[in-house]
């Protein structure tokens, strides 16, 4: 019920009321079951509102906690392709030096070769 009607019919019955004590009494009644009824709807809404705020504030904390989850998996993630690009960074300057090591040794061949007159 809106306001409006709760208080439209409190008006009639105060109207009422002025013809009888009878009329009197029975628009007393439904006047305090309007206010009973206004009540309740009010205490629906409040109850329906904080429903809604904690939901609303439970959502947030999961969002929140998700966010930090992606935060800290990504800055592994990150940290691992570093470590990963430092020992690709290794690995490329050791088969560098295993590869002037072999170009050496191949040309030292070769020049013992030339000198043993096999070449």
């Amino acid at each position: 019920m809106s306001i409006k009607r709760i208080a439209l019919i409190a008006a009639l019955f105060a109207a009422l009321a002025a013809c009888s004590d009878n009329a009197q009494q029975q628009a007393q009644e439904q006047a305090n079951k309007a206010a009973e009824a206004t009540k309740k709807a009010a205490d629906a809404a409040a109850d329906a509102a904080k429903k809604a705020a904690d939901a609303t504030a439970a959502a947030a904390q999961q969002a929140s906690d998700t966010v930090k989850q992606v935060s800290n998996d990504a800055a592994k993630a990150a940290e691992a392709t570093s470590q990963a690009a430092d020992k690709a960074k290794d690995a490329a300057g050791n088969a560098m030096e295993a590869t002037k090591d072999a170009a050496k040794d191949a040309k030292d061949a070769a020049a013992g070769d030339k000198k043993d007159g096999n070449g």
